[in-house]
Order: C-alpha cells, then sequence, then structure tokens
C-alpha cells in the first residue's frame, strides 16, 4: 500500500473512532437521547404506574393508534388530491381549495383527538402523577422547537 494512501485510510479511521467516541461521550456524560422522549415513553418509564394504570393506559393507546393511523391516511390522501388538483388547475381553484380543506378537517380531528387522548391517559394518573403530567404536557406545548 502506497504511503499516501495508508496516511489517508488512517485519518478516516481516526476521524470515525473521534466521531463516534465524540456521540458516546456526550449521550452518556449529559444524558442525551437520540430522539425526544414520547409522551408514552415518559409516562410508562418514569411514572412509576400500577399495573392497573399500565393496562388500562396500553388500551387507551391502542385505540388512539388505530385512530391516530386512520386519519394521517386521511391526510395523505387529501395531499394526493392536492397534487392532483394543482396539475389540473394550475392556480388556486375549487379542487384545490378543496383538497386544502379535507388536510385541514382530517388534521384538525387529529389535533381534537389527541388532546382528548392526553386526558383519557391524564384520568387515570394518581394527583401526584397528574402534576408531573400538566408540566410534561405544559412544557411540550411551549418548548421552541427552531
Amino acid at each position: 500500500m502506497k504511503p499516501s494512501l495508508r496516511g489517508a485510510l488512517l485519518t478516516v479511521v481516526i476521524a470515525l473512532v473521534a466521531g463516534f467516541g465524540g456521540v458516546w461521550f456526550g449521550m452518556h456524560v449529559f444524558h442525551a437521547s437520540p430522539h425526544p422522549q414520547t409522551l408514552h415513553e415518559l409516562v410508562h418509564h418514569e411514572f412509576r404506574l400500577t399495573a392497573d394504570q399500565d393496562q388500562r393506559i396500553a388500551g387507551i393507546e391502542a385505540n388512539f393508534a388505530t385512530r391516530r393511523r386512520a386519519l394521517e391516511l386521511e391526510m395523505q390522501a387529501a395531499n394526493a388530491d392536492l397534487a392532483s388538483a394543482i396539475r389540473e388547475e394550475h392556480g388556486y381553484g375549487s379542487k384545490v381549495s378543496a383538497a386544502i380543506e379535507r388536510f385541514h378537517g382530517a388534521m384538525g380531528r387529529l389535533q381534537t383527538e389527541t388532546i382528548q387522548h392526553v386526558f383519557a391517559m391524564r384520568a387515570v394518573l394518581t394527583p401526584a402523577q397528574r402534576a408531573k403530567f400538566d408540566d410534561t404536557i405544559a412544557s411540550a406545548l411551549t418548548t421552541d422547537t427552531r
């Protein structure tokens, strides 16, 4: 192997090891998570649910997951309608407007059902758990996501 190629490969290997080491260090020292913890993960891992609470919340989550998926599919279908309408009308016409309204309707229903789902989960919690839950919800709704 040529000395210049060997040096380049060594540099790449050192950079990779340093990069992975930095990520590992940051995650373990600063307790960073590779993805934000979902509300469901938080409730199941940090709220010390009783077996009854866990079972009730699992049922609430299963019902919501089905409904959420249906509304997400409705939004995808509305986006497909919008794409078709844009191709056909080449401007803001009645078909574009209808597709946007369809999307907004599904999105609004999803938001409403999500909030109802949050309150259904909250109802299963103890007063102390509810206080922590409320703080978590308020924080999530006011966090700057830029």
